[in-house]
């Protein structure tokens, strides 16, 4: 069963969530895996779906991911706290919501029921531009996203614990030509939907012809 979202509705109201992930009511497996059906429909250059999705709902091996997710967020969060300093007061409320709703989630990570790994199997990182590599991989995790909002799942898109990928792809057995692109906490949410968030309007980003 899928909620009753019209398209624009489903994304325009799936939203990174944090505090309202319900970190008591287990999630089966079966439902992760009908996100993931839909996820592998989505595109990838040449067509290679290269990627493999690595779902982890032992208490100990999420318990250790969280623990790598909080060293990197510490770090993250000193710098981040310097930023929203030099915004505007309007902005700095704002910002400081979202950080507060980040600062739960690293404390909560390893108890999230389900930690979904999108990786991809690379041979060699380029160099320069990665943006057709990742391209492959980042469409197939939002799909992930939108089929989980559409069964009353809550997510959040996360790559903090990629400071840590080494170690966290050692703890998981991840060969080490498959690398992570992203880190999908999962769970049921708490309260009943979610609205659209507000954005700067269209014409202040919107570009025709030209800058």
């Amino acid at each position: 069963m899928t909620l009753p979202l019209s398209p624009d509705e489903l994304l325009t109201t799936t939203r990174s969530v944090r505090k309202r992930l319900d970190l008591d009511r287990p999630v089966p497996i079966e439902l992760v895996r009908e996100c993931l059906e839909v996820a592998l429909q989505a595109p990838t250059g040449s067509n290679e779906q290269g990627w493999h999705w690595i779902v982890v709902t032992d208490a100990d091996r999420r318990r250790a991911i969280g623990d790598y997710y909080k060293q990197s967020y510490d770090r993250y969060r000193a710098v981040r706290n310097e930023r929203i300093a030099t915004l505007s007061a309007e902005r700095q409320v704002v910002r400081s919501r979202v950080a507060s709703s980040a600062d739960h989630l690293a404390e909560r990570m390893g108890d999230v029921p389900v930690l979904v790994l999108g990786c991809l199997t690379v041979a060699e990182l380029p160099a320069g531009n990665q943006a057709g590599l990742w391209g492959s991989l980042l469409p197939a995790a939002w799909s992930y996203q939108l089929a989980a909002r559409a069964r009353g799942l809550g997510s959040a898109w996360t790559t903090l614990h990629l400071a840590y990928e080494k170690e966290i792809g050692e703890l998981l057995g991840i060969p080490q030509n498959v690398r992570q692109g992203v880190l999908l906490p999962t769970a049921y949410y708490t309260g009943e939907t979610f609205r659209p968030a507000p954005r700067e309007p269209l014409d202040t980003v919107l570009h025709l012809d030209s800058w």
